[in-house]
C-alpha cells in the first residue's frame, strides 16, 4: 500500500507539473525528465606521449647531416663554374701559422686543366688513384685490400683514399685525421663525381692539393720547384711532384728517385 500510495502521489504531482506548463506558469521542466542513474562518460582527449630524449637527438643528428649534405652538395655545384680562392686546408695552414708565430707566404695560383702538362695529370693519376676513370668516388677494390693487407699486419699500413676523396677533403676539411672526417668523405666523393664530373675533379684536384709549404695547386708547384709553368712539366719532373704528395711539405722533388721511377712503371702499365 505504501509503495502503491508514493506511486500514486508521484503521477499526481507530474499531471499537475503538465498543467501548469501547459498554462505557461513554469519554465524550468528538467524535474519532468526521467532522471538517469548513470552518469555520462566524459571524454577527453589523450595527449601523445612525447618521444623519448634519444630518439629527439637522433632525429635531430639526422637533419643536421641532411642539412650539412645539402650545403655540400650546393657548393660542388658552384664549384662547376667558378674556382674556388680557398679550401679547408688552405684555411688551416694560415690558422697554424697565427699560433706559431711564424712567417707564411701562399702562393696559389689557378689555371685551366688544358694549361697543365698531361704528363703531370697521368703522373698523378698513377700515383695517387690508378682507377681513377673507373669508379665512381670509392674504389672498393682497394678498400678491400687495404682491410686486408692491414688485418694480416695487424696495422693500417696505407690508404685507399681517390682523388675525389682527397679533393674534399681538400675543399671543405683539413688534414687532421678524423673517422667523421672520412665517413663524409665516402659519402662525398660520390656527390663530387655526379655533380662535378671527371675532368672537373681532376682540374680542381690538381688547383688546391699541397705542393710544398703555402704552394697549392700545380701552376705554383712547377715555378716553386722548377721555375716553369705547369704546361711545360717534362714527364721526369711531373713524376717527381707527383711522388712528394704524400707528404708534400717533408718530401723534396729531388729525393724522389726511387718513387718517381715506380710512378713511371704504372704510367706505362696505364698506357701512358
Amino acid at each position: 500500500m505504501v509503495l502503491y500510495s508514493n506511486v500514486f502521489k508521484s503521477n499526481r504531482y507530474r499531471r499537475s507539473a503538465q498543467r501548469h506548463l501547459h498554462n505557461g506558469w513554469l519554465r524550468n521542466t528538467d524535474f519532468l525528465k526521467p532522471k538517469s542513474s548513470v552518469k555520462p562518460k566524459s571524454r577527453k582527449m589523450r595527449k601523445p606521449k612525447p618521444r623519448p630524449r634519444w630518439a629527439r637527438w637522433i632525429a635531430a643528428a639526422v637533419l643536421f647531416v641532411v642539412g650539412l649534405h645539402v650545403l655540400w652538395g650546393a657548393a660542388l655545384l658552384a664549384l662547376r663554374y667558378i674556382d674556388p680562392p680557398t679550401t679547408g686546408v688552405q684555411i688551416q695552414r694560415r690558422v697554424e701559422s697565427i699560433f706559431a708565430r711564424g712567417a707564411y707566404k701562399k702562393r696559389y695560383t689557378f689555371v685551366p686543366l688544358r694549361r697543365i702538362s698531361t704528363q703531370l695529370q697521368h703522373a698523378v693519376i698513377a700515383a695517387e688513384d690508378g682507377n681513377f676513370y673507373r669508379h665512381y668516388g670509392i674504389d672498393w677494390g682497394q678498400v678491400r685490400q687495404v682491410i686486408e693487407d692491414s688485418a694480416d699486419s695487424g696495422e693500417v699500413t696505407r690508404g685507399a683514399s681517390t682523388i675525389p676523396q682527397q679533393l674534399v677533403k681538400n675543399l671543405f676539411f683539413t688534414t687532421h685525421r678524423n673517422p667523421v672526417r672520412k665517413a663524409f668523405e665516402y659519402t662525398l666523393a660520390p656527390m663530387a663525381v655526379m655533380i662535378l664530373g671527371r675532368n672537373r675533379v681532376l682540374e680542381l684536384y690538381l688547383n688546391v692539393i699541397e705542393w710544398g709549404p703555402g704552394v697549392y695547386g700545380a701552376e705554383a708547384a712547377a715555378v716553386y720547384h722548377y721555375r716553369t709553368s705547369a704546361a711545360a712539366l717534362s714527364r721526369e719532373q711531373a713524376t717527381r711532384l707527383a711522388a712528394i704528395l704524400p707528404s708534400p711539405r717533408r718530401r723534396r722533388p729531388e729525393r724522389m728517385n726511387q718513387y718517381s721511377a715506380i710512378i713511371q712503371d704504372r704510367m706505362r702499365l696505364l698506357g701512358w
